[in-house]
């Protein structure tokens, strides 16, 4: 029966969104774990409020913590169900394998992660609690560690509030007069977007953790006394290694507040300090500085040594905080971490973990996410629009990871900042919220409001909410916006440009439209800007599907969409090449992200780069952007050692105007190291080498010793030599390394004979053609063998999505979500064995020396061709489409035999790397081993032009 509480509105209206700062038990039986198993209720017409359901018995069993889709709750998901209202409809998906998945009007495919069940609305939960008598008098604290969203509680029919917070816990004061004994917990749970944040905004999206209801994490009951410690703020100075402390004592009823409070402080897991006493004012709060010692260690990436203070009262009453001596500055344009300069390399974290369907509450989830960011030199990771839970930053203090933590929310669309909807005050709200339950985290860098913001007063509303927040809590740097926008109020900024490949720029950025270089920088567009400067979402580079991750999706969300690409790939008849294009699209991809963050750290003035990202992002088309899969796990293409070569604290740089040449000019480089580590280093060594393929060195040398400092274009010196005696054609990588560390890092470069020891014409017995005229068909009709080089602007494009962009990068996010922006492809698959090859030297997969060939180069589509056909030189096509493409294959004509090719190998200008796959190809013609397997006509060589 319900208990008698004379003061029940008072006592139970209050909904504390404290997160994890509620008051830390001090014995056991002063906590009750309210995990198992819960009654529940669906209440999908949102009646049960006026039905009194919170004052009724409810009947269905759930367990908690836990999720409804979890427990397969909800409406069951159709394959092509529409569940948010989220579709795609392009031309891309007209293929016959993609008709189950279409509806008149609209394709309504799931091209992200497919939940099995889906719920929106209000879901009730209820349970007996019993009160142990020792807790008599003392005050109850109802905790829910992360709640997916809003809930309003009742303790035996009587309301105790509600609480909409999406990144605290939401924390019920339930009073001192909750007798001994049985009662009735009940807790309305609704996940309907109410204020609206933006259904994109990754803390409910369903293309990452998805919009799920239930509450995971720690559910309890808390006693403490009437007197307890209701805040405690360390602000830490880590110039005077000490801290100012600010705390707050609260009082229940007519409890007299105590005098003092005594401060303990010290090394985490250490001895403590000399206890300080301190004066509580009149309202409960009390200040102090807190001398930590002379020789207190500091706080950063190299050093995560972590601190506690205890505030303790007479009663018993205690409270611990731990903290970072860490000081955040900006100098000009650079970040500082105590006074030293800080250069964030960072990835996205967009909550996508699909086992669950929820973020981790556990530190050693966090931690094994986080150890991996570090194996892969990133120091940072930016929590797109929303806020992970308090496991994320005990594991990042540990670890030294800096966090930029957004506001749950994505307002750009629909949604705007600044006009005065629901939204804004939420947004100010749950500012306040995460500043106060998470700010004594050393981890907890950088403050952001939101993802991309839109509206035209957005800017004025940013300004004043960094002031408010900023002057409240210092301990952190504040930007307006990830992306944009750049307001003289921002400690740093965090903006789209510069990267190698702006959003929508296609084939006319730098990686497609330029050759392949490595002194490109971005000092112009940094100095532009008063602020430091990060880059924002670069890489985007995709990769493609890897299918054998299928069965690692265990939980309620299935990768249908992995599911539907492999039948499109199976319906192409390429499914056994699924292993292939997933390691040269790989490569590609690893290829691209190298370029993208040299170019920034070759940037002296830069604040940093975020990634998009380590890991893939399952949803929005599904994009494949990780080196690592959504369970930030490797795919098998690049080690975490490998990409720590060109992305770490320390990483040797070399500035190569191009990346081919021939034996008759000079190699040159100059060769630089950007060095953001602990300390300087003196007298350093670095020696330099060029490798060949075989393990041969070609060259190599020293440069004379010399003292890096912290920063970027720390010049080591020039390399410069003849490359008469090299061989050649061959592929070479230089290789630059600090003596005495493990940091090295390398370059291919090609080098090709001179364009006069190239023989121009064909060999004996092969003709060269551009069109299978009457004589080439008779030619090949009598046994002939010939090379037919279309013209690339001859090539028929494809009848419904008209000519394949192809370029030499990989795919940027994807095509389904970006209206089909270029490039198509996802570079080139071929076997360096195959002996049309042979004087080609080559890898697998797209390396720089292809971007001549495919800038002059147009995809051949081969789908009506027999599917036994391989194609010399592929081009890995989109995983929407999966066609065959090809820009070099061979096959039997009568009695004859055929190659094609469609990159342009014609004409007297061609660069070294086209004239070397010309003559390639030529030899082979020539040669015994030109014996096509597969025999076509030549009316269906001829289908794949427009001649």
């Amino acid at each position: 029966m319900p208990p008698s509480l004379p003061k029940l509105a008072r006592l139970f209206a209050v909904a504390l969104s404290a997160g994890l700062a509620a008051a830390a038990p001090t014995r056991a039986e002063e906590s009750l774990d309210l995990s198992g198993k819960w009654r529940f209720r669906l209440d999908p017409e949102g009646r049960g409020i006026a039905a009194r359901w919170f004052a009724a018995a409810l009947t269905g069993a759930i367990d908690l913590p836990g999720t409804l889709p979890g427990q397969g709750v909800g409406d069951p998901v159709a394959v092509g169900t529409k569940w948010t209202g989220s579709i795609i409809d392009r031309s891309y998906f007209t293929a016959p394998e993609y008709e189950p998945y279409r509806r008149p009007g609209n394709i309504k495919v799931p091209f992200w992660l497919q939940p099995e069940t889906y719920y929106v609305g209000a879901a009730w939960y209820q349970r007996t609690v019993a009160i142990p008598s020792s807790w008599t008098g003392r005050r109850v604290v109802a905790t829910l560690e992360r709640p997916h969203w809003k809930t309003t509680m009742w303790l035996d029919g009587q309301a105790c509030g509600s609480d909409d917070s999406l990144s605290v816990a939401h924390a019920y004061d339930l009073g001192t007069q909750v007798t001994p004994g049985q009662h009735v917990l009940t807790i309305l749970v609704d996940n309907t977007l109410a204020p609206d944040i933006g259904e994109n905004s990754h803390s409910v999206s369903d293309h990452t953790q998805g919009n799920w209801n239930g509450i995971v994490g720690r559910i309890e009951l808390t006693a403490t006394q009437p007197v307890w410690i209701d805040d405690l703020q360390v602000y830490p100075r880590a110039r005077d290694r000490s801290a100012l402390v600010r705390g707050r004592v609260a009082v229940e009823g007519s409890h007299p507040l105590p005098g003092t409070v005594r401060l303990e402080g010290g090394e985490a897991g250490g001895a403590m300090r000399a206890p300080l006493d301190v004066a509580i004012g009149p309202d409960g709060g009390f200040e102090a500085e807190y001398p930590l010692g002379p020789n207190a260690p500091l706080w950063d990436e190299f050093t995560p040594a972590l601190h506690r203070i205890t505030a303790a009262l007479e009663n018993g009453e205690r409270r611990e905080a731990v903290f970072g001596l860490r000081d955040l500055s900006v100098e000009g344009h650079h970040l500082e971490i105590n006074g030293h300069r800080l250069f964030l390399r960072g990835t996205l974290e967009c909550a996508a973990h699909p086992r669950t369907g929820h973020p981790p509450v556990d530190v050693a989830t966090w931690r094994g996410i986080l150890q991996v960011v570090r194996a892969h030199g990133l120091n940072n990771v930016r929590f797109h629009s929303w806020c992970p839970p308090e496991e994320a930053f005990v594991a990042a203090d540990e670890l030294g990871v800096y966090l930029q933590v957004e506001m749950a929310s994505w307002p750009n669309g629909r949604i705007t900042l600044g006009d005065g909807r629901p939204s804004d005050a939420w947004i100010d709200a749950e500012t306040g919220r995460i500043l106060r339950a998470y700010g004594n985290h050393p981890s907890f860098a950088l403050v952001c409001a939101c993802n991309e913001p839109g509206g035209d007063a957005a800017g004025k509303w940013l300004a004043a909410w960094i002031l408010r927040h900023r002057a409240k809590d210092p301990r952190h740097l504040y930007t307006s916006g990830a992306g944009w926008p750049e307001l003289p109020e921002n400690d740093y900024n965090v903006r789209p440009q510069p990267r190698i490949q702006h959003w929508g720029e296609g084939l006319d950025s730098r990686i497609n439209a330029l050759p392949p270089e490595t002194v490109s920088d971005y000092t112009g567009i940094i100095l532009a800007f008063r602020a430091p400067v990060v880059s924002h979402e670069i890489g985007q580079w995709c990769a493609y599907p890897n299918f054998d991750e299928i069965p690692k999706y265990t939980g309620y969300l299935k990768a249908r969409n992995f599911e539907i690409f492999r039948a499109s790939l199976a319906a192409h008849h390429m499914l056994p090449q699924a292993r292939d294009f997933l390691m040269a699209s790989g490569k590609l991809q690893a290829l691209c992200y190298k370029e993208d963050i040299e170019s920034a750290l070759r940037t002296r003035d830069m604040g940093g780069f975020q990634l998009l990202g380590l890991s893939d992002f399952p949803g929005q088309g599904t994009a494949l952007v990780g080196v690592l899969d959504a369970f930030w796990e490797e795919k098998g293409y690049i080690s975490a050692r490998e990409f720590r070569r060109f992305c770490g604290s320390t990483v040797p740089l070399a500035r190569l105007e191009r990346r081919v040449f021939t034996t008759d000019e000079n190699f040159s480089a100059e060769v630089e190291v950007a060095h953001f580590g602990p300390a300087p280093m003196a007298a350093a060594v670095a020696r330099w080498r060029l490798r060949a393929d075989d393990g041969s060195i070609a060259a190599q040398g020293r440069f004379e010793p010399r003292d890096i400092a912290i920063g970027g274009g720390n010049r080591l010196g020039r390399i410069e030599f003849p490359l008469g005696n090299v061989g050649a054609p061959a592929r070479y990588k230089l290789l630059v390394a600090i003596e005495g560390s493990d940091c090295e890092n390398d370059w291919d470069v090609w080098v090709y004979p001179p364009a006069a020891r190239v023989p121009a014409d064909p060999p004996r017995g092969v003709t060269l053609s551009h069109t299978l005229d009457a004589q080439t068909r008779a030619l090949l009709e009598s046994g002939g063998a010939v090379v037919l080089m279309l013209a690339p602007a001859s090539v028929r494009p494809d009848p419904v999505r008209g000519r394949v962009a192809l370029g030499f990068s990989s795919i940027f996010w994807n095509t389904a979500w970006t209206s089909g922006q270029p490039p198509h492809t996802l570079g080139i698959l071929c076997d360096p064995r195959q002996p049309a090859l042979a004087s080609f030297p080559t890898d697998a997969y797209s390396n720089w020396q292809w971007w001549y060939p495919i800038h002059a180069a147009s995809a051949m589509i081969l789908d009506g061709l027999p599917p036994e056909l391989r194609p010399i030189v592929q081009v890995v096509d989109d995983w929407f489409t999966n066609r065959k493409l090809a820009l070099a294959f061979e096959a039997r004509i009568g009695r004859g035999r055929l190659l094609v090719t469609s990159i342009d190998l014609d004409g007297p200008a061609l660069d070294p790397v086209r004239l070397q796959l010309r003559s390639s190809l030529l030899k082979y013609a020539a040669s015994p081993s030109f014996s096509p397997a597969v025999s076509l006509s030549a009316d269906q060589v001829m289908s794949l032009t427009t001649q």
